[in-house]
């Protein structure tokens, strides 16, 4: 079994991962209301709390950079290829399961650009889970020729 992911397939998620990382504060912020909820915490859990979001910005554009300029690499079938690939596929396909798992006993805002914003970044975390997912299952193939 061999299939072939496109590369603008990969790059476009790249750029998806990138924009949540950029977008990620002002969701926080404006979404959320993170920053007033956190001023309630001890302030050694408020530095926990930022560092984070942090972790997951700098995730989120990291495997965005990756998926970008490594796209052919990510293909290679490498046992490098196989680890960072089955890194990021789980990353996401966590973020997705956290998503649905959770995320629907909150009230998110009323206002319809939240909403569409949520419907929205709920397909790209899809998308990334998908596309990564495909990624690792064709690097196991390769690398241990099934």
């Amino acid at each position: 079994m061999n299939f072939n992911i496109p590369n603008w397939l990969i790059i476009a998620s790249g750029i998806g991962q990138i924009f949540t990382a950029m977008i990620y504060p002002y969701i926080r912020h404006q979404v959320f209301d993170w920053y007033n909820d956190v001023k309630k915490l001890k302030p050694l859990n408020q530095e926990i709390a930022k560092t984070y979001g942090r972790y997951i910005q700098g995730l989120n554009f990291s495997f965005g950079l990756i998926a970008i300029i490594f796209t052919d690499e990510l293909k290679e079938t490498s046992a490098l290829a196989v680890a960072l690939t089955g890194l990021i596929a789980m990353y996401w396909v966590g973020k997705v399961a956290t998503q649905i798992a959770y995320y629907p006993m909150y009230d998110i805002p009323k206002k319809t650009i939240f909403k569409i914003g949520s419907y929205g970044m709920n397909c790209l975390f899809v998308l990334f889970a998908v596309v990564n997912t495909l990624l690792f299952v064709h690097n196991i193939i390769g690398h241990y020729q099934f």
